[in-house]
């Protein structure tokens, strides 16, 4: 029982440690405050996450505050990223005040998040930046920049081996002439162009 006890008090204990870490950004408009954010965090390009957003307004108890409900019936948000713009679908969550909207990040970088309308009369025009979206590098188990360095060298090896072929045909030291130099050559010229894909893929990769 001890043992079931303690694993409860370590589970509530983690949730809460985890809210606290969301990289959520708060905006005063009175009377209400305006929060917004990833449901997921930190953000990763590719996968499916969510904005989230929270809507507050003072409580009946001084210093506490409570959820709006319908908040976004008269504002709307749009997500900014970059000159890319797109105006988002706002569902609300079943907890009154919280919001979200369903994304999946294609780019790393900074969002912004513009709320343009009004709330119950009040006027909001306000930009809300969120935790900047990051590469899957991130989440990558085992890391792979060891691979990447063993293909850079041996992208290099080849080259070298390249650059002294053909320095060797300028010199003489291989053009007999005839059909055996220009096979040679033809060799030099697949070669050449197998490194360029070659290093147009390891580029796309990164």
């Amino acid at each position: 029982m001890k043992v079931i006890i303690v694993s409860i008090i370590g589970l509530l204990l983690s949730f809460g440690f985890a809210s606290q870490a969301f990289a959520h950004t708060t905006v005063e408009v009175e009377p209400y405050k305006i929060e917004a954010g990833w449901g997921l965090e930190p953000p990763i390009v590719g996968i499916r996450n969510d904005f989230v957003f929270k809507i507050t307004e003072p409580g009946e108890v001084s210093g506490q505050y409570k959820g709006v409900t319908n908040a976004f019936k008269n504002l709307e948000v749009t997500a900014m990223f970059g000159g890319a713009s797109k105006k988002i679908d706002i569902n609300s969550d079943p907890k009154i005040g919280y919001y979200f909207s369903s994304v999946i990040p294609t780019k790393t970088g900074s969002y912004i998040m513009d709320f343009k309308g009004e709330i119950n009369g009040v006027l909001i025009n306000v930009q809300i930046p969120v935790e900047d979206v990051e590469s899957t590098a991130i989440l990558d188990f085992p890391p792979t920049s060891d691979s990447s360095n063993q293909d850079v060298t041996s992208l290099k090896n080849a080259i070298s081996s390249l650059q002294r072929d053909v320095s060797a045909m300028n010199d003489g030291s291989k053009n007999n002439g005839g059909a055996a130099y220009d096979f040679a050559i033809f060799g030099l010229s697949i070669t050449s162009a197998a490194i360029i894909l070659a290093i147009i893929a390891l580029i796309k990769r990164k």
